[in-house]
């Protein structure tokens, strides 16, 4: 049974004293977590850089990768930075194998995402 997506926002301290918006994902990311992903998305902004926590995700399908690779296409068209972090090492190998590498840093954790920034 899928868990419903849950996305929340917060703020980290970043470089030069600046915060980083952080999306925090639970649950599963598939076609029925448009709203949930690319709404907080949107209430981000893409004039700062941003983070993308996947550590309480269970579950990303098909429809729910490309959810995320529009996500990063829409910040590579403003030159906006992304770093992603807390993916385990299945999703880290996903993610790696559809090019999301491409659009955004893949990281191990908060700390060396937030740096790469």
């Amino acid at each position: 049974m899928q868990t419903e997506t849950r996305t929340t926002i917060d703020r980290v301290p970043g470089k030069d004293g600046a915060t980083v918006p952080v999306l925090r994902f639970s649950g599963d990311i598939s076609s029925t977590s448009k709203e949930s992903v690319l709404g907080a998305w949107q209430s981000v902004g893409s004039n700062d850089p941003a983070l993308l926590d996947f550590s309480k995700v269970d579950y990303i399908n098909s429809s729910g990768i490309a959810l995320i690779i529009q996500m990063l296409i829409d910040a590579d068209k403003t030159g906006q930075k992304v770093a992603i972090f807390g993916l385990t090492p299945h999703f880290q190998k996903v993610f790696t194998m559809v090019g999301i590498g491409k659009y955004a840093g893949l990281f191990k954790d908060q700390e060396t995402a937030t740096a790469s920034l």
